[in-house]
């Protein structure tokens, strides 16, 4: 019994792409590539959905990809993706109000199939006009917010992304990059904020749970200091 008192408590072991690592910056490189090819991956299935729905055309001579999406999709929502995946981590420990509302791997699996359901929704199923597509998206969005993250970091971080990557849109459709099918928002889709709120939401709870493995490092070098 006394033995047992004896021996320290050791903190759990991180997962086998990052415990190896100690180095802060290290880890952040880490976190960065898995969530950019998370985006990269998540943008390929994605982007199908809505082209076989015709929802979004692209000009014949950019279509180069086996998944019928333009080249440059898949590494920009991968770059933003690594963006926001870091982002949100970093603003709970800016703001001092760390997340820890359903801080576990099957939560965010959850959270990513409720996000490609939301996006699965919008190229597939049939609304009487956008308006009702639109407002149903935006419950579903609030919703899928409210059930896995409840943070006041995460819905600002959600409103800020869907604004600027609507408008980042509005000027690739404005300027012939490619186009959506009977746009109804200036040149894009109403309910398009709606799917960009929710897939900002997506990506900075999988950047928050990869950063909990970057403390448990800390935490274990700390120990062994």
């Amino acid at each position: 019994m006394a033995e047992d008192d004896a021996m320290p408590t050791l903190p759990k072991k991180c997962g086998p792409y990052i415990s190896s690592v100690t180095s802060r910056g290290m880890n952040l490189v880490i976190r960065g590539i898995v969530l950019f090819f998370i985006g990269v991956f998540l943008a390929l299935v994605l982007n199908l959905l809505q082209i076989q729905r015709n929802v979004t055309l692209f000009p014949p001579d950019v279509i180069t990809s086996i998944f019928s999406s333009a080249w440059w999709v898949p590494p920009c929502c991968g770059t933003a993706s690594a963006v926001i995946g870091l982002l949100y981590p970093c603003m709970d420990r800016h703001l001092g109000e760390p997340h820890k509302f359903k801080r576990e791997w099957s939560s965010v699996m959850r959270c990513v199939a409720v996000f490609v359901g939301i996006n699965h929704a919008s190229a597939k199923v049939d609304f009487a006009n956008n308006i009702q597509l639109s407002l149903t998206l935006a419950a579903l969005s609030i919703g899928l917010w409210w059930t896995f993250d409840r943070s006041r970091s995460g819905f600002g971080l959600g409103i800020g992304i869907a604004f600027l990557a609507t408008l980042v849109s509005q000027l690739l459709v404005y300027n012939g990059v490619y186009q959506y099918t009977s746009p109804d928002f200036l040149y894009v889709r109403s309910w398009l904020p709606c799917i960009f709120f929710a897939g900002g939401i997506t990506m900075g709870n999988i950047g928050r749970q990869l950063a909990m493995y970057e403390c448990k490092v800390t935490a274990e070098k700390s120990h062994e200091d």
